[in-house]
């Protein structure tokens, strides 16, 4: 998985008809996504529950891109060797979800995994200072995690904050939340270059008409390119 910093738009299965994965992560794939976002909640660390290993290495037979498997779950290095094992191509930890986290990306990388790590609303950006030479991704949480189709919070401050902070290290800024055309633009000119997007992807669409997916990732992505110039 080669580094660029272009636009990347990953949809959240979260918001796709869980009757269906496999069918709709093919779907969101032809319609041009770039990466699948996977969501796994724990009930505990986040006050919802919903992917287990077996689940992830059951989508893993349908993605084709990268999947993006974010862990809202405590503690985290005990599974991660599972999540790497069903196939995660990126595994994202919390640094509020334990007391290490330079051990937890670490042993992320020792998986085989690029090694991401997540912020809440509420946690600074200095707090990945120390651990940005050994992660791949920081994903910027633009609501507290838990639930689909929340309320952006504004954190572009905290973005181009971490931007400054990453430099030239080839470290992706990811943002998860409340991810639209009305909002890609203010993370995409403050930094951030993946968008993880659920209901503003799978809105209107579905597996046996699955062209608004097409649309509604075009216009996030077209969004998001004017805003840094790169929409020709």
């Amino acid at each position: 998985m080669s580094f660029d910093r272009s636009i990347k738009i990953a949809p959240s299965i979260l918001s796709a008809d869980f009757a269906d994965f496999g069918a709709e992560i093919r779907a969101v794939e032809a319609q041009g996504a770039d990466w699948v976002h996977v969501d796994v909640m724990d009930g505990h660390f986040v006050p919802n529950i919903t992917f287990g290993p077996p689940a992830v290495a059951a989508f893993r037979k349908h993605v084709g891109t990268v999947m993006d498997v974010h862990l809202m779950i405590a503690p985290v290095d005990p599974y991660i060797d599972a999540f790497a094992k069903a196939g995660a191509d990126i595994i994202t930890a919390h640094v509020e979800a334990g007391p290490h986290i330079h051990r937890t990306l670490q042993a992320i990388r020792a998986a085989g995994c690029k090694a991401g790590v997540a912020l809440n609303p509420g946690t600074p950006a200095e707090s990945v200072a120390e651990v940005l030479d050994i992660a791949d991704l920081v994903c910027v949480m633009t609501v507290n995690p838990g639930f689909g189709g929340q309320k952006f919070i504004d954190m572009t401050g905290k973005v181009r904050r971490l931007r400054e902070m990453i430099g030239d290290r080839p470290v992706h800024i990811e943002i998860d939340g409340g991810v639209d055309p009305t909002t890609a633009p203010l993370l995409a000119k403050a930094g951030a270059d993946v968008l993880v997007a659920g209901s503003a992807v799978f809105r209107g669409g579905s597996v046996s008409n699955s062209a608004p997916y097409g649309d509604n990732i075009r216009a996030i992505r077209r969004a998001a390119e004017e805003a840094v110039g790169l929409y020709a």
